[in-house]
């Protein structure tokens, strides 16, 4: 499982022309969910997105967790994180779960992060536009199995 994790001012994502879930200051994490993951894959990435201290405290330095500054996540699936380009020029998606173990785990790992932070979700398997005010910019990998 890869998340990709962006603090934002705000962020939303809109389905056909219509807004489905809008944050405030906090987190979009867009994430891809690989054949073979499990819930120990979910644990991993909720406890390591939710848990980042990637906001600044008082003195400027990035030493506070979402939880410490009562953000919220906009989490949005996203299986093109999975793609692997290392031959030729058109992604290959093999390495991506089928669409129904994905959407089961893409829900666990919403509602994981929903017990600790406000959890908002993109539609999963949708064509959606995501809007996001990048802070810093800040962005941050977190790969499951840990090759990064």
């Amino acid at each position: 499982m890869r998340a990709v994790v962006q603090r934002v001012k705000e962020a939303a994502v809109s389905v056909n022309d219509e807004q489905i879930a809008k944050i405030g200051k906090g987190m979009t994490v867009f994430v891809g969910i690989a054949a073979g993951d499990t819930i120990k894959d979910v644990d991993y990435i909720a406890e390591k997105i939710v848990g980042l201290r990637i906001f600044e405290d008082d003195e400027g330095k990035m030493n506070k967790s979402i939880q410490d500054i009562d953000g919220e996540i906009l989490m949005i699936s996203q299986f093109t994180l999975l793609g692997d380009v290392r031959k030729g020029r058109r992604p290959s998606f093999t390495q991506a779960a089928p669409p129904d173990e994905a959407q089961k785990l893409y829900q666990a790992l919403v509602d994981a992060c929903n017990q600790k932070v406000k959890t908002k979700k993109g539609q999963f398997q949708a064509q959606m536009l995501v809007y996001i005010l990048n802070d810093g910019p800040v962005t941050i990998l977190v790969d499951s199995n840990k090759n990064f």
